[in-house]
């Protein structure tokens, strides 16, 4: 069951993506019909200037609603273009990746290891995800922070990297992109972002580990540690 809070946020997060309104309108018109239309057809029905019909419907053919063919020639010219639906499922309706995101920890969560697992799946992420080095190439140390702090940027972590008092690096996370999942599993989504910055140091085989992370030392920063290979690994 989801947690009452969680409930509450993901309901927000169901938008339409592709198209509504107006959009819609069209969509269902051409679920409506028998055939394929031309622009002026759509245009006379909606009781829409023909610019404002074509305007929706290149954004549909774009998008994969529908798609464009050619008519018959009735004359000197080109053909007159016509739209059908694209064949399968409607691709402009909402999407709900969060309330995805919500079932799967929850169900996630009731695992003995669930902490564990989730370092596994963000280890294999960030050896993913991380561009690495050539089979040639050597990174220095400054080199792979400066690859690591890039793909945090990507995904969305606003990472600020810096020195503590023993010298090692550390790196703060100044935005959290998942942060309505952390603020009701937040042992999961920070062991996975724990395990994303691991597997992308061990893909860039600098001599670094990501020790531990910390959320919210500050009301606006998590703090990841890290600490060289040979110290061995820390705990969350």
């Amino acid at each position: 069951m989801l947690e009452a809070s969680a409930q509450g946020s993901w309901r927000s997060d169901r938008v339409n993506t592709i198209h509504g309104g107006r959009r819609r309108e069209v969509v269902e018109f051409f679920r409506a019909s028998d055939g394929p239309l031309s622009a002026r057809e759509v245009a006379d029905e909606l009781g829409l200037h023909i610019n404002t019909v074509r305007f929706h419907l290149d954004a549909l053919v774009r998008h994969g609603t529908l798609r464009r063919e050619e008519g018959r020639s009735e004359g000197p010219g080109r053909p007159r273009g016509q739209y059908v639906l694209a064949p399968g499922m409607d691709r402009g309706g909402p999407r709900n990746y969060k309330l995805l995101a919500e079932m799967l920890l929850s169900h996630l969560a009731a695992d003995a290891d669930a902490g564990g697992t989730a370092v596994q799946a963000g280890e294999a992420w960030g050896r993913y995800l991380v561009p690495p080095p050539a089979p040639s190439q050597r990174l220095s140390t400054a080199d792979g922070l400066a690859r690591l702090t890039d793909l945090l940027s990507d995904v969305g972590f606003d990472p600020q990297l810096s020195r503590a008092a023993d010298a090692h690096p550390e790196i703060r996370l100044r935005h959290c992109p998942f942060l309505e999942l952390a603020e009701t599993h937040r042992d999961l989504v920070c062991a996975l972002h724990l395990g994303f910055m691991r597997g992308a140091l061990e893909q860039l085989g600098i001599p670094l580990h990501a020790q531990s992370l910390t959320p919210f030392v500050d009301p606006h920063t998590c703090l990841v540690r890290l600490a060289p290979t040979h110290t061995g690994r820390g705990n969350r």
